[in-house]
Formats: C-alpha cells, sequence, structure tokens
C-alpha cells in the first residue's frame, strides 16, 4: 500500500507560479507518477507522467507551462506550475501506477490550486 499526499496548493494571481509535491509513504521507484487535475464541473484530466527512469509524457498543450519531476530518493514527485491562468483552477491530484503484477494504482487527496484575475 503506498499513500500519496500532495502540497503546494494555494490561491495565487494569474501570471504567478506554483509548485507543487507529492510525497510517497513508500518506494515509488517501481512506478510510473502522474499529475492530474480536475476542474469544477469538469473530468479528471491528465497534466502529466514520469516513468521510474524519467520517460516524460505531457497531455498536449501541457509542456508549455507545467514541468513535471521527481526525485526517487526522496519518494516525491513534483509539478512546477508557470504563467498560471484562471483555467488552471481546479483540484491537483497525484497518481501512481504499477502495470507489473500485482496491477496497483493509487490516488492522492487532492490539493486545490486556484488562480484569480
Amino acid at each position: 500500500q503506498v499513500q500519496l499526499v500532495e502540497s503546494g496548493g494555494g490561491l495565487v494571481q494569474a501570471g504567478e507560479s506554483l509548485r507543487l509535491s507529492c510525497a510517497a509513504s513508500g518506494s515509488m521507484s517501481s512506478f510510473r507518477m502522474g499529475w492530474y487535475r480536475q476542474a469544477p464541473g469538469k473530468q479528471r484530466e491528465m497534466i502529466a507522467t514520469i516513468t521510474s527512469g524519467g520517460t516524460i509524457n505531457y497531455a498536449d498543450s501541457m509542456e508549455d507551462r507545467f514541468t513535471i519531476s521527481r526525485n526517487n530518493a526522496k519518494n516525491t514527485m513534483y509539478l512546477q506550475m508557470n504563467s498560471l491562468k484562471a483555467d488552471d483552477t481546479g483540484i491537483y491530484y497525484c497518481n501512481a501506477f504499477r502495470a507489473m503484477t500485482p496491477r496497483q494504482m493509487y490516488w492522492g487527496q487532492g490539493t486545490q490550486v486556484t488562480v484569480s484575475t
């Protein structure tokens, strides 16, 4: 069992930056990690994923302002968000996924990001 705890959310002005962190209770080295978000009234969407080896996949239009990274030694993943817009408002979730048997997936509780104009 892996527990994920997000932090770093908050209220910012449009154009500002935030850095989110996701701390795992155990080793996340065998997991593909990812950041997702859910805006009010919308479905949860992927922002980016990063494998244990560092291969990164961004959703369309996310790479220009968002940067995902991870530190396996610290069991922590990060999301640097720059030039934030009002449309970035939502709850940001951390995800851990392992496809190998036994297949495992975990979600954090989410951290609120609110961007005001």
